[in-house]
């Protein structure tokens, strides 16, 4: 019967060693990626030395690429063993923004919450009365509109956007952009009610229906939640789930 590859623990001394004979060009290659935000792996053949940098949209077929993949979802890098051959796989990601529209109480217990768990949050609300630094002490806060914010600072498909704010003219044009940027996850505030409004809102504008399939809402987990603080664990739990979940085209 076939086997599956063998993932294993990497071995630091093995790190180290391939951390000092790392090819320019490799090192080149991660650069270049890190500055575009785009995640590669560096494949290691340990049975000859040779790396390869693979990216997120290329193809390597057969178990190795199955491996690679899994990397890709978990964030590990370790050895692997197929077919008598020994592989390293590296994956360098790049950071994972949380783009949370909205200074609200739920933005207040979510963001701290999003730092501890591994993400970058951002909140983003042209409301000043809202978006006050005592409110949220320390994150990075934009008190201004979506639409200036996010042309500085684009979103990809390493962002998960979070709309809260209930008001189509702040929520409603970076939904459109998540979706348009092939955000890994988008969620949006409001009941069932609210959310048939805002899918009218941006059919009307041209958005993809398809695309529109993507949007979260009512957001979160449905765990009974009720205070703005257990909105935000079932809220940073469905966007953990979405980043971790193998989707055939998205890593």
């Amino acid at each position: 019967m076939a086997r599956g590859p063998v993932l294993r623990r990497p071995h630091s001394c093995l790190c180290r060693a391939r951390g000092l004979t790392l090819d320019p060009a490799v090192l080149k290659a991660l650069n270049a990626a890190r500055d575009e935000r785009r995640a590669v792996a560096v494949v290691t053949d340990l049975n000859d030395g040779r790396d390869r940098v693979v990216g997120e949209d290329d193809t390597v077929p057969g178990e190795l690429g199955a491996a690679i993949t899994e990397s890709f979802r978990s964030g590990k890098a370790g050895p692997v063993s197929i077919s008598g051959r020994e592989f390293f796989i590296n994956v360098h990601l790049p950071p994972v923004r949380m783009v949370i529209i909205g200074a609200v109480h739920i933005s207040q217990a979510l963001a701290p919450m999003a730092a501890a768990s591994g993400f970058r949050p951002e909140i983003i609300d042209p409301r000043t009365a809202f978006a006050t630094p005592d409110r949220f002490a320390g994150a990075d806060l934009s008190a201004d509109w979506p639409e200036p914010v996010l042309a500085k600072r684009p979103l990809d498909r390493w962002c998960a956007l979070v709309a809260l704010t209930h008001d189509p003219k702040i929520d409603d044009h970076p939904i459109r952009a998540a979706l348009d940027a092939d955000c890994f996850y988008v969620g949006a505030l409001g009941s069932r009610k609210t959310h048939g409004r805002r899918i009218e809102r941006l059919t009307a504008a041209g958005a993809d229906p398809n695309a529109l399939a993507r949007i979260r809402a009512p957001i979160g987990l449905p765990i009974g939640a009720s205070s703005p603080a257990e909105i935000a664990v079932a809220i940073l739990a469905q966007i953990v789930g979405e980043r971790r979940r193998p989707v055939p085209g998205r890593i």
